[in-house]
């Protein structure tokens, strides 16, 4: 069986290959990848059997690659491979994983039950807190015309409220969202504050505060290329304050 290896640390990567080494029948592709962009392209032209796919990788992510692959006809069985603190979450899904730190049988019994990647089992490790019953989750799930999107937290730019829907904006763009604004709060309020009644924003995008010539208040968000948020009158304070902090 053929095993793609796909991990931006080059320890794990090793670890990963010397594991396989002492298992039969398995053989490790070349080169691994070391991104999720990297692992789609070596998909197509390496077409391996199983992916062991990191889940943090700067840009695409493992669940974000996983997503891109349900939109293929064929693709490889996946084993997620996981930090410590990822486990928990993993363990009341479907998905086969393993932690980073797993040992030889660990693996074998992860790669024996490695299946194709299903959009239900992803949506189902994506869903708000209050129905998954465990922490924040560390993506957001969205229907699309592609199917299910998998946007990691860390890409969300805002949520802006509008009648019905939520717009959640990443750093490629833009989805609608089934949730209230109110829930998103209550699960991401250590990572987003309110900066109007309809509106949340990533702290961690923050550049500025700008009060215009007629007295209203703008924020300013990296990712957004120079366009402006309106902050309400009654968030102001709060946002000062949480700027202070930061």
């Amino acid at each position: 069986m053929n095993v793609l290896i796909v991990d931006d640390e080059s320890q794990a990567r090793d670890r990963l290959s010397r594991l396989l080494g002492e298992l039969e029948g398995y053989n490790v592709l070349e080169p691994s990848a070391t991104s999720g962009e990297e692992a789609l392209a070596l998909i197509d032209s390496l077409k391996p059997d199983v992916v062991l796919l990191d889940t943090r990788m700067p840009g695409l992510d493992g669940l974000q690659v996983a997503a891109r692959l349900c939109e293929r006809e064929a693709p490889p069985a996946v084993v997620f491979c996981l930090d410590d603190d990822e486990l928990e979450a993993f363990n009341h899904s479907t998905l086969s994983h393993v932690g980073h730190a797993t040992q030889p049988q660990a693996l074998r019994d992860a790669l024996r039950r490695a299946d194709k990647p299903n959009r239900t089992q992803l949506a189902a490790l994506t869903r708000p807190a209050t129905e998954a019953g465990g922490g924040p989750r560390s993506h957001i799930s969205a229907r699309t015309r592609k199917g299910i999107e998998l946007i990691a937290l860390g890409q969300v730019i805002y949520f802006i409220a509008d009648h019905k829907y939520v717009t959640l904006r990443h750093e490629g763009g833009e989805v609608l969202l089934d949730e209230p604004l109110k829930s998103l709060e209550d699960e991401f309020g250590e990572r987003f504050v309110r900066i109007h009644r309809n509106a949340l924003v990533a702290r961690d995008r923050i550049e500025r505060l700008q009060r215009t010539p007629l007295g209203h208040f703008q924020l300013f968000l990296k990712g957004l290329n120079g366009d402006a948020l309106t902050v309400s009158r009654r968030h102001v304070a709060g946002v000062r304050k949480m700027m202070q902090q930061l």
